[in-house]
């Protein structure tokens, strides 16, 4: 299995990034999200936060990131504080919080240097997506990610 991984500076870049992923036949198992949770609040007993799941609990992108919302993990990672994690790399990193979010991206495959570089990312507030599909699949997913904002994009 081929990965690509992608930093966005807003969500809205992120959502429609992964938006068009799905139409290209993309499940929510392919697709992983690790974001800086902030601004935490009282949602009536339950947290909310801005990040990019708050998109679709207030129905911007329903369809686009919802399925996701099954696999989201928030949680405190050392040295990068609260975060927010989607689909495959969210049990990583729930087994990895220890290693951070490098932890978790090692051990999706991701070199080590490379994945430090794109923690750095995360805790500068960027939105790091990864898809994990066949070779021609994720050749779509970079050239998407590309299309709708992404930079540091590496196809794995």
């Amino acid at each position: 299995m081929s990965k690509v991984i992608g930093v966005f500076n807003s969500k809205e870049q992120a959502e429609k990034a992964i938006s068009s992923m799905r139409e290209k036949g993309f499940k929510d198992n392919e697709i992983s999200i690790v974001s800086k949770r902030e601004n935490v609040q009282d949602n009536g007993g339950e947290a909310g936060f801005d990040s990019i799941a708050d998109g679709t609990t207030t129905g911007g992108v329903i369809g686009g990131i919802a399925g996701l919302l099954a696999s989201a993990g928030a949680m405190a990672i050392p040295g990068v504080g609260p975060i927010v994690a989607m689909g495959p790399i969210a049990a990583l990193l729930t087994g990895a919080v220890g290693g951070g979010i490098a932890g978790g991206l090692i051990d999706m495959g991701i070199p080590a240097a490379e994945s430090r570089r794109y923690e750095e990312e995360v805790k500068k507030g960027g939105i790091l997506v990864i898809a994990q599909s066949d070779d021609n699949k994720v050749n779509d997913a970079a050239n998407i990610m590309r299309a709708n904002g992404a930079y540091d994009v590496k196809a794995e």
